[in-house]
C-alpha cells in the first residue's frame, strides 16, 4: 500500500502545482482556458507566459510564442 499512498501524493501535488501556475497566468491577463491548458503543460516556462504579458504582449502572441 506504500505505493498507492506516494501515487496519490505525487499527483495532488501535481493538482496543487497546476492550481497555482493557472492563478498566476489568470493573474498576469490569460482567459481561463488558455490557463488551464498553459498550466498543465511542463514545457511551458510560467515565468515567460507571466512576462511576456507583463511586458505587453497579447496572451494570444505570447501563446504562439511558447507552444
Amino acid at each position: 500500500m506504500p505505493d498507492a499512498i506516494s501515487e496519490r501524493v505525487k499527483r495532488s501535488e501535481s493538482a496543487r502545482v497546476a492550481r497555482w501556475r493557472r492563478e498566476c497566468l489568470l493573474s498576469a491577463g490569460y482567459d481561463w482556458r488558455t490557463a488551464v491548458c498553459l498550466a498543465n503543460r511542463a514545457d511551458v516556462d510560467l515565468h515567460a507566459a507571466v512576462e511576456l504579458v507583463r511586458r505587453g504582449c497579447p496572451p494570444a502572441t505570447a501563446v504562439a510564442i511558447l507552444v
